[in-house]
């Protein structure tokens, strides 16, 4: 674990949830890697705060799948599994076949516009190539969709997922060659979706979360 490990602090969040966002961006970044112990007392010293923080903080990671409870041991940061992979994914595949199907029939000139420029917010940082910037925009990107399906209960469930797809997500954009086709898969969504082609439009979407799936799944075996 290095040392640059830092709280955040912001004015306008309690304590426990900027220890809750320093600790989660940590285990998303890997700065805290999968199976390393989480000990309260340590943690608190390198973020000076107390443990009370530390210990909601963990709790609520084990809640969100990023910190495991092991009987007699304490908690650790949870590895990627591949069952987790695909019970996440199995899950978004679906979802977002709706939501593209309803984003096609529902979306207005100004939203596809907007998708547009979430695109071209996503090109940029593909060409700065910075990952944690990349993953944001590709989750811009999805937000469009999910809004523009004008169902508030599909974008709440969408939403809940979104922590544990964020892993997963970095994960996948970490391997600097499937970049280039993410691109190329947002770029037909898109066309697609201007197009109201509905059924290419959730081909094209389903696609897109398959080829995250094979290529995170290898990471995973290699990793093992």
């Amino acid at each position: 674990m290095g040392n640059d490990l830092k709280v955040n602090m912001n004015e306008y969040l309690p304590l426990r949830d900027v220890v809750f966002n320093t600790l989660r961006q940590a285990i998303l970044k890997g700065e805290l890697a999968p199976g390393e112990r989480l000990m309260e007392i340590q943690l608190a010293d390198r973020l000076g705060v107390s443990r009370t923080p530390i210990r909601e903080a963990i709790r609520k990671l084990e809640l969100e799948g990023l910190v495991l409870m092991i009987p007699r041991k304490g908690a650790e940061v949870a590895k990627i599994s591949e069952k987790s992979l695909r019970d996440v994914l199995e899950v978004r595949r679906s979802l977002e076949e709706l939501a593209i199907e309803l984003a096609c029939h529902r979306m207005g000139e100004e939203e596809i516009t907007e998708l547009e420029d979430a695109q071209e917010a996503f090109k940029t940082a593909i060409a700065s190539g910075d990952a944690m910037k990349i993953a944001e925009t590709d989750e811009a990107y999805h937000d469009v969709i999910y809004k523009g399906t004008g169902n508030d209960r599909l974008v709440q469930i969408l939403n809940n997922l979104r922590e544990q797809m964020y892993r997963y997500r970095l994960e996948y954009i970490k391997d600097a060659d499937k970049r280039q086709i993410l691109l190329a898969e947002h770029d037909l969504i898109l066309k697609a979706v201007r197009e109201r082609r509905i059924e290419d439009a959730k081909k094209t979407m389903r696609e897109h979360i398959d080829n995250q799936e094979i290529t995170v799944s290898r990471n995973i075996k290699e990793q093992e």
